[in-house]
């Protein structure tokens, strides 16, 4: 017996189509699965080694099947109808004492678009708190914020995917396209064919960097620096676009005023980056006919992350390659929906459509959606890691958690763990037991991608629809459907009547429409017709805006504008005490903090643990071999892993991934200092010491195991 499902690979922000096709035979215990990539206009029908076995995690065994309530330090199984007033009564009972915003919730962007506008209006409706925010704030809020101050709008990509091929000169600054978004290669492979010079920029010899023209291998944190020499070049050598800089922009001549204010000496020094490097870069970009540039975490996850990405959009405009056929700029999404759940309302200061919380007619319009007063609205909230400090000044006092691991995938991890242990109430809904859901007080079971129908935004802000098909195991239940749910046991059902995703989707359209990130013109018929849309789309007879910019910025005056970034040294220097620099990303097989691709034996199999990539000069000054366990120490805690020489990143720095927690967490030693403009964490640099593991490390894990 056979059934299939069309869905959309879980993880990154490519969501490719696939098909998943279940056989069941009668001489068998467990079905087999055979795994079809659907035709699709990002991936075209390719699926990389992550989706190929999506599949299996939402199939483990390991998946949370009914709710649990800790009691005596243990769980035990209770009925759905227990879980709902249990959790309802601690709210009360806590906001009773200590007030609304005692109470907070804590997001997630891989939630489909209905969950997180659910979440949203849950948190400012049921609880009417003002602490609402997700992890999304570690992905990408710095482009965002970026984009919104020079463009007057964020989203993913400003021109289609399939543009990439024909640009002339192609800058991926911090990204690693290869391991995070396989299915994309082939754009930029063929646009090499095409005679496209591509630019890396990278501390390490990523897959990526192996395909460029141009590897500059940047000192983590001086990216700012770099992308102000680059355009120190481009202006110094008239490589400009004087008519587009007056026509369409402003701001230019400070920005010109201090990039010429430079040394290209003292940019190579800052930066490790060699001076003929830089100007043959600068040289490739702006003499094209067309270019476009790519920013990732490895830019945007810094203490001046927002003026880096800045910097770099400043390139873009003083060349005036946007706004037409092979020229933009590209947010490289790492969550699967980070770009949708950015956008609807589950960020503190956000409303649906990209509207302002703090903005009076903003607050009046959505208010009017939901059919409340707009006095009854609460102000803005703060960023994720700042909740965290706010759980330990106990200002925040219970914590609901959807489809996150914030004791993983925070910085300073340590901080948050001692702060979610203080909670007088924890809830998590999730499909298995994370590491933040195991110090739960009560644990939800949630469904996954095979059995939650909703729409997903890609990176290039093209609008996707996601089948759910499949039944769900045991009394897993929709996130959207639980936050229904508790909202009636609040007293609050009448705003939350839904039985269907669609419907979610049809007030979603409502409370977007007029915004920044309109989504009125996109219906479910539309998508399940054309197969996808691209926001903005204010009316369903409109295609969608594919590119962005044409004609006109989302700025009043329709300009874009040019900021001053400053030359900054990293967050936190090396000394002698902590004498490298720590770099943290992703490996190919595993995807955040390895909750589901952990739970895959055939991506597990492909990485069991975590490791540190060191040079092997380095390694030889501190005494390491390859495949050690290796001690890496911050001011602020450490991790145990192992150590993976490797002559493809540089001498100063060490690389550690993100997927593990416990011991493996490299977040126990990351830098939770954050970026003024839109509070991104600096994980990409923090000063660290390493050493072998001895017997005296090993005895406390022991007893953990124990």
């Amino acid at each position: 017996m056979q059934a299939s499902y069309d869905t959309q690979c879980p993880f990154c922000s490519v969501q490719c189509k696939m098909r998943v096709i279940e056989e069941r035979h009668p001489d068998r215990q467990r079905p087999t699965y055979k795994i079809e990539g659907l035709p699709n206009a990002a991936s075209e029908g390719r699926l990389c080694v992550k989706g190929i076995n999506a599949y299996q995690h939402a199939l483990s065994r390991e998946r949370l099947l009914r709710p649990l309530l800790k009691s005596g330090g243990v769980f035990r199984e209770i009925t759905w109808e227990e879980a709902l007033g249990v959790l309802a009564d601690r709210i009360s009972d806590i906001q009773a004492e200590h007030g609304p915003d005692a109470v907070g919730v804590y997001g997630g962007g891989s939630l489909t678009n209905e969950s997180a506008y659910l979440l949203g209006k849950f948190a400012r409706v049921a609880l009417k708190t003002r602490y609402v925010d997700y992890n999304g704030r570690f992905c990408m809020s710095a482009a965002a914020s970026a984009g919104v101050k020079t463009f007057g709008l964020d989203r993913g990509l400003t021109n289609p995917l399939s543009e990439v091929m024909h640009a002339e000169c192609i800058v991926l600054a911090g990204t690693n396209i290869a391991d995070c978004q396989p299915t994309l290669m082939p754009y930029f492979t063929k646009a090499k064919e095409n005679g496209a010079c591509i630019v890396v920029i990278d501390p390490r010899t990523t897959k990526t960097a192996e395909m460029a023209d141009i590897h500059l291998k940047v000192k983590p944190g001086t990216d700012a620096a770099l992308a102000n020499g680059l355009l120190k070049v481009v202006v110094e050598e008239k490589l400009t676009n004087p008519s587009f800089i007056a026509s369409r922009t402003s701001g230019y001549e400070d920005v010109q005023s201090y990039v010429t204010s430079l040394e290209l000496t003292d940019i190579a020094a800052l930066t490790g980056v060699d001076e003929d490097d830089i100007r043959r870069a600068a040289r490739a970009f702006g003499r094209a006919g067309s270019g476009m540039i790519f920013t990732a975490r490895g830019v945007e996850q810094h203490r001046d992350g927002h003026m880096a990405v800045r910097a770099f959009l400043n390139l873009i405009l003083a060349t005036g390659k946007i706004g037409k056929p092979g020229c933009g700029y590209g947010a490289v999404t790492g969550q699967g929906n980070g770009q949708g759940g950015r956008e609807h309302g589950q960020k503190a200061d956000q409303l649906p459509g990209y509207r302002l919380i703090e903005n009076p007619e903003d607050r009046a319009y959505v208010a009017g959606v939901w059919g409340i007063d707009p006095a009854d609205l609460p102000g803005k909230g703060v960023s994720a890691y700042e909740m965290m400090e706010l759980v330990h000044k106990r200002d925040i006092r219970a914590l609901l958690v959807m489809s996150s691991n914030p004791v993983v995938s925070n910085p300073n991890a340590a901080f948050v763990e001692e702060g979610l242990r203080s909670l007088d109430f924890l809830a998590v809904a999730d499909m298995f037991l994370s590491e933040t859901a195991m110090m739960a007080d009560l644990v939800l079971p949630a469904t996954a991608f095979l059995e939650n129908e909703g729409t997903l935004t890609n990176l290039e802000g093209r609008v996707l629809l996601r089948g759910g098909d499949r039944p769900a195991p045991g009394e897993a239940r929709h996130d959207w459907r639980l936050l229904s749910d508790l909202a009636a046991r609040l007293g609050k059902g009448a705003y939350f009547p839904y039985t269907s995703a669609e419907q979610i989707f049809e007030e979603l359209r409502v409370a977007s429409k007029g915004g920044a990130a309109d989504y009125y013109g996109i219906t479910y018929e539309r998508l399940r017709r054309e197969g996808g849309v691209y926001w903005p789309c204010p009316d369903p007879e409109q295609p969608g805006t594919a590119r962005l910019f044409e004609r006109r910025f989302a700025h009043p005056d329709g300009r874009a504008a040019f900021a001053v970034a400053v030359n900054n040294e990293p967050g936190e220097k090396e000394d002698a005490d902590y004498p490298l620099v720590m770099t943290n990303g992703r490996m190919l097989p595993h995807y955040l903090t390895g909750v589901q691709t952990r739970r895959s034996p055939a991506l597990l199999a492909r990485e069991l643990e975590n490791v540190m990539e060191i040079h092997p000069r380095t390694a030889e000054r501190h005494r390491i071999g390859d495949g050690e366990l290796v001690r890496v120490a911050s001011r602020r805690g450490s991790m145990i892993v192992r150590s993976r020489l490797t002559a493809d990143i540089r001498e100063d720095t060490v690389f550690v991934p993100m997927h593990w927690g416990g011991v493996q967490n490299v977040n126990n030693a990351t830098n939770p200092l954050l970026d003024p403009f839109c509070k991104m964490p600096d994980f990409k640099t923090s000063a660290v010491r390493i050493r072998t593991l001895n017997a005296a490390d090993l005895a406390p894990l022991e007893a953990q195991e124990g």
